[in-house]
């Protein structure tokens, strides 16, 4: 029968002995018994394996074949066309042992390391692997056909993948010019693997957005990481145009067009995730500049008890959440993660009993359960989105931000008519947004009754944990946060370390303030009651200001105080 290597691990009962593979291809119908007799005879003369010879016979294709090895293993089917591997991960393996056990490595998470092949029960090449690989690592075997594996090992073997490697063989005219274009797919044109390379190291980084922009006689890379821009690199000027087209086809863009601002996206999986590029040029006097919003949903869905809340502010929001009617308004400038807050929010409250509905300009992530709707110009904008989604009974409306009265009335009468809307506005802090739907033209009457909470955030650097440095607050630190100097608390500061490369930052986190729209606020809105007195009111009822919960953050040693001056309003303490 056929070789041990190829049998199911899968039983159906504890009983039954596992499926051979030749049996369970019968069984699906695939191949026929003759062709198994046929294939059984060819393998004691060449030694391969059953499923090879299939292949080589012609009586069943490589990927049914993968499908089915993958499902009796229980192991995982690796999409090798979709996916970008991790060039630092595959360098530590040699290329002789990939090419003599049919293996790549295709994934490094969390202490795993997905090996990519082409034979799951293969120990002996496991092992052969896992000598050059991190010792505490788990070994994950993933499906991969043979021809795959052979094609990717191609890939990633005979091409020179590092950033520095790629630039001198272009400048070093080891390829035409012609092939430089940006147009001709495959790692044979190093303008492909160039501008792969890129991309990878900016998800590597925890990079948010890529700008590319040219100068008169160069092109500067310029990653925003933690939300600071940061210089990578600067490239020639001659580079430029064909990193763009490779840019513009990957997003399909049109490439001719240079004279308009363009949009574009790109899917792709990168490091084992999902990750989506959304790609935006811009004419200038030096030429295209673009920009990469990178969404990596792996990021940025997080759970609500994991943004960052104060206990006081998870609980108010969990409070005023259960409002079964009303609308919430999440407030900030662009960048301050309100759309990451509302994803959360939305995800928590997400069950097969209710239907939410939301129109996003565009759809950052797609989550389940959820119907969303792209706004487009032209076909589809806000105002006409909320009539066409109240035709479709939604229970929860997400609107993704309201920039005008009509969007804003419409809003309104959704939550007055027994919804709960979620949306965002640009204002400086959670109370600004009353009189900013004011401004837009919403009646306070109206306003009032419908009104749930306000909450305002900004996203602040966090201090690297393994090298930040406790010491006493001085003087001007205790008066900015209003403690006597004689008794000093205990504050840190940024230092920096290999894990935070050196900048003392890793990561952000958000400061909030949550303002619950009560019974008495309702009456202050109704009857315009001025900034100070609803302020005055509030704090009497335990409203919790943005400056006082970054304090805390500062005084429980995740931000610093510099920090703080740069992403909260202080001037009046300073």
């Amino acid at each position: 029968m056929d070789s041990p290597g190829e049998s199911g691990l899968g039983k159906t009962g504890a009983e039954k002995k596992p499926m051979r593979i030749g049996e369970k291809l019968m069984a699906l119908g695939l191949v026929s018994k003759d062709q198994i007799e046929i294939a059984l005879r060819e393998q004691k003369k060449s030694k391969k394996l059953l499923g090879a010879i299939l292949i080589q016979m012609s009586f069943i294709t490589e990927s049914a074949l993968g499908e089915v090895l993958a499902e009796s293993s229980g192991s995982e089917r690796f999409d090798a066309k979709s996916t970008i591997l991790d060039t630092s991960l595959i360098a530590t393996v040699p290329r002789e042992i990939c090419v003599r056990n049919k293996v790549i490595p295709v994934e490094q998470k969390q202490g795993t390391i997905k090996l990519a092949m082409a034979d799951v029960y293969n120990v002996l090449a496991i092992d052969q692997v896992r000598r050059h690989l991190d010792k505490t690592a788990k070994i994950v075997p993933v499906y991969c056909t043979e021809t795959e594996i052979n094609e990717l090992i191609e890939r990633y073997y005979d091409y020179d993948l590092s950033i520095d490697g790629i630039l001198r063989e272009i400048e070093t005219g080891i390829r035409e010019n012609s092939q430089l274009d940006g147009r001709e797919e495959g790692y044979i044109n190093p303008t492909v693997r160039l501008v792969n390379s890129l991309l990878i190291d900016a998800i590597r980084q925890g990079c948010s957005d890529i700008h590319f922009e040219p100068e008169g006689t160069f092109l500067r890379l310029r990653y925003r990481i933690d939300g600071t821009l940061q210089q990578i690199r600067s490239f020639h000027r001659d580079y430029w145009p064909s990193m763009l087209v490779r840019m513009k086809i990957m997003s399909g863009m049109n490439i001719a067009e240079t004279r308009s601002a363009q949009d574009g996206r790109i899917n792709m999986v990168a490091l084992g995730r999902e990750v989506d590029f959304r790609v935006a040029t811009q004419p200038t006097v030096h030429g295209e500049n673009v920009v990469l919003r990178i969404l990596d949903k792996s990021k940025s869905l997080v759970q609500i008890d994991q943004l960052g809340l104060s206990e006081h502010n998870l609980e108010l929001l969990k409070r005023c959440i259960k409002r079964p009617e009303g609308i919430i308004v999440v407030t900030g400038p662009t960048g301050s993660g309100k759309t990451t807050t509302l994803y959360s929010v939305l995800s928590y409250i997400n069950s097969i009993e209710v239907n939410i509905m939301t129109l996003e300009d565009p759809v950052e992530y797609q989550l389940p359960m959820i119907r969303q709707t792209n706004v487009r110009e032209g076909t589809i904008d806000f105002l006409s989105g909320i009539k066409s989604l109240m035709r479709q009974d939604p229970d929860i409306i997400f609107v993704g931000e309201v920039r005008d009265q009509e969007t804003a009335i419409m809003a309104i009468r959704a939550a007055l008519t027994g919804h709960q809307v979620y949306t965002t506005l640009h204002t400086n802090d959670a109370l600004g947004a009353i009189p900013r739907l004011e401004d837009i033209g919403v009646p306070p009457h109206l306003l009032a009754g419908s009104l749930v909470c306000t909450m305002a955030q900004r996203l602040a650097r966090k201090l690297c944990k393994f090298c930040r440095r406790p010491r006493p607050a001085n003087e001007e630190e205790c008066r900015i946060m209003r403690i006597d100097p004689a008794n000093p608390p205990t504050v840190h500061e940024a230092v920096g370390c290999e894990k935070c490369n050196f900048k003392g930052y890793k990561g952000r986190m958000g400061i909030h303030e949550i303002m619950r729209i009560d019974p008495g606020l309702d009456e202050l809105i109704a009857t315009k009651a001025t900034r100070n007195h609803m302020m005055e009111y509030a704090l009497q009822n335990g409203f919790v200001p943005m400056v006082q919960d970054g304090i805390s953050k500062v005084l429980a040693g995740e931000i610093d105080i510099p920090e703080l001056i740069n992403t909260v309003d202080l001037t009046d303490r300073l």
